[in-house]
């Protein structure tokens, strides 16, 4: 089912209101999520990185019980691929330990909680789109981290949504979008890697899917990535043609670009589920960034 469509064939009138929580609240995807939230006639509170550290088991506690969330939309995260490389007990410290401190204690408060994963749990050996009952094998100390996330929260709250999506880009934040924009103004080309596939997802299109699903009680594991697949020298074409930038780019290979972290080749995500959430198609998703970006550059 598209998140546009009527959801699960129920009315308005019949869709719960819910008490959210959610960390990670000033972040690229937290901050879609409370703006979806808002939007869809829910209570959210966000709480930013410097206001509540996950890994603090009092801070933690103190604010699940006095908000008595219905759900906390965990996206806080430790998101630095590379660096996580050279800092794999922080990611852990955060992706994991944190995560499961979260859900543990949304559990013993009877509020559910929503764990956003990534694509990089898997190797990119399938050479088709993953499905969540595909094993992993991630290849990074950042995969690592959110494969372990995945165990811990399942362990520690049985109501639980843990969310594999793709390549996140939004105006919050700093992105692929981002960075290919930057470097177009400060030089006539770029190289980009040509043998990785992937889902660029729109985090204002993933934050509407998260709600969506977190007004079901469909728990357990979630694929919900952006529709169609490109790589990341396909994409950059793309947002230079959107941008009506001129930008020429040149093909580059993993190998020959030499990233700190290994990434999987081949990371599409699909679903098993009968009434999976579907985003719309990455391009869709682009466009959508570009008009808000120059929406809120010109506010």
């Amino acid at each position: 089912m598209r998140w546009g469509d009527a959801r699960r064939k129920r009315s308005e009138a019949e869709r719960p209101v819910l008490r959210a929580l959610v960390t990670g609240g000033a972040g690229m995807l937290g901050s879609d999520v409370l703006d979806v939230l808002a939007a869809r006639g829910h209570e959210a509170v966000g709480y930013a990185r410097a206001d509540l550290d996950i890994t603090r088991h009092a801070d933690v506690e103190e604010v699940i019980a006095d908000l008595r969330p219905d759900v906390v939309f965990n996206c806080a995260a430790y998101t630095n691929v590379d660096g996580a490389e050279e800092e794999e007990d922080a990611a852990m410290a955060v992706n994991d330990a944190g995560a499961a401190l979260v859900a543990s204690v949304a559990a013993s408060y009877g509020a559910a909680v929503v764990y956003p994963s990534s694509d990089y749990v898997f190797s990119g050996e399938k050479r088709q789109p993953y499905v969540e009952s595909d094993v992993t094998g991630p290849l990074s100390a950042y995969g690592r981290s959110k494969q372990a996330g995945e165990t811990s929260v399942a362990v520690a709250n049985p109501r639980h949504y843990i969310v594999r999506t793709s390549w996140l880009f939004g105006v919050n934040g700093p992105n692929f979008v981002e960075t290919m924009l930057r470097l177009a103004d400060e030089q006539s080309e770029v190289v980009v890697v040509t043998d990785q596939v992937g889902a660029p997802t729109y985090t204002r299109h993933l934050a509407q899917g998260l709600v969506l699903l977190a007004e079901s009680q469909e728990y357990g594991i979630h694929h919900i990535a952006a529709s169609g697949s490109c790589s990341w020298y396909e994409f950059a074409q793309e947002i230079f043609d959107q941008a009506a930038v001129e930008c020429r780019v040149m093909a580059g290979t993993t190998e020959m670009l030499a990233r700190p972290a290994p990434r999987p080749a081949y990371s599409v995500l699909g679903s098993e589920r009968p009434d999976p959430i579907v985003l719309p198609h990455w391009r869709t998703g682009l466009s959508e960034y570009l008009a808000q970006r120059r929406a809120k550059v010109g506010a």
